[in-house]
């Protein structure tokens, strides 16, 4: 049987097959450019050619070398591929969120989770849209609203819709806190799709002389532009815990409004749920506790 080329020569010879470049192979491999220009040599002295023209700019194949080195890549490649099947693959959880719950509770928590379960692949769907078990393949859904959900449905309430009023410190630097009424109420204030000002000012039994105010049409992007000092927004509490602890936004009177509509972790019956999923969802479960 004749003998094979040296492991590390082929190594070599394939990454600077692919830049042309001893340098640059060596960081790729991690070595000196001297160790690759050296296993190269090697290789080419087992097989008795050249392999490469030296050049004052780089390097250049041989006509062997460039056919060789077309069989010795598609080689490694098989060997990835081959390695690749035997490594198990991440357990996949797809988990359909709104948008501002994913920018503005979930991506801030994301790395926890990662850490307390690197074996997970939690790929997440941000969408107002309802999405659907079956058809989109969802495993765990986090949706705000009211119950019944569906009888095929486990429902687990995460966060109460506990309604607070918060701005930048920007805006409100002039005022000792918590704010007046009659300050709030001549404070621009920041709109979104749940409309909630008129029902909280009713409360308060005071009138908006703030203007029109800006109106967008999620919570997210009030959160934003009251992060940059446009206006008062009203946001749920553990929302906004974030931004309150780093002092980017402060809550400006401490009346709340309690809402009807909380936050809820949707997912099929236990029976039918995965192991992995199960996991995702105990992590929800145990984080909305401590937050």
């Amino acid at each position: 049987m004749t003998q094979l080329p040296p492991l590390n020569g082929l190594r070599a010879f394939d990454a600077a097959g692919r830049h042309l470049n001893f340098r640059s192979a060596a960081d790729e491999l991690g070595v000196t450019q001297g160790a690759v220009a050296q296993q190269v040599r090697q290789l080419e002295a087992h097989l008795g050619l050249p392999l490469f023209e030296r050049m004052s700019k780089g390097l250049a194949f041989t006509v062997a070398g460039r056919s060789y080195h077309g069989r010795i890549a598609t080689i490694f490649e098989e060997l990835r591929a081959a390695t690749a099947t035997l490594r198990p693959k991440p357990e996949r959880v797809l988990v359909s969120v709104t948008p501002t719950f994913a920018a503005k509770w979930l991506i801030p928590n994301l790395s926890e989770f990662s850490a307390a379960h690197p074996q997970i692949d939690l790929q997440i769907l941000a969408t107002e849209k309802v999405s659907s078990f079956h058809g989109d393949g969802i495993d765990v859904a986090i949706r705000q609203g009211q119950p019944p959900f569906g009888a095929s449905l486990d429902v687990v309430r995460l966060f109460q819709q506990e309604i607070i009023a918060v701005a930048a410190p920007s805006l409100i630097a002039k005022h000792d806190l918590p704010l007046a009424l009659e300050t709030l109420s001549r404070l621009p204030k920041l709109h979104d799709a749940h409309d909630l000002w008129p029902a909280y000012l009713k409360k308060l039994n005071i009138e908006d002389r703030g203007g029109y105010g800006l109106r967008l049409n999620q919570t997210a992007l009030t959160m934003d532009a009251a992060l940059s000092g446009q206006g008062v927004a009203l946001v749920s509490k553990f929302l906004a815990q974030r931004d309150i602890a780093a002092n980017h936004l402060v809550q400006v009177i401490p009346d709340t409004l309690t809402g009807n509509q909380h936050f809820y972790m949707l997912t099929l019956r236990s029976n039918k749920r995965s192991a992995t999923a199960q996991a995702v969802v105990e992590w929800f479960t145990a984080k909305a506790e401590t937050t």
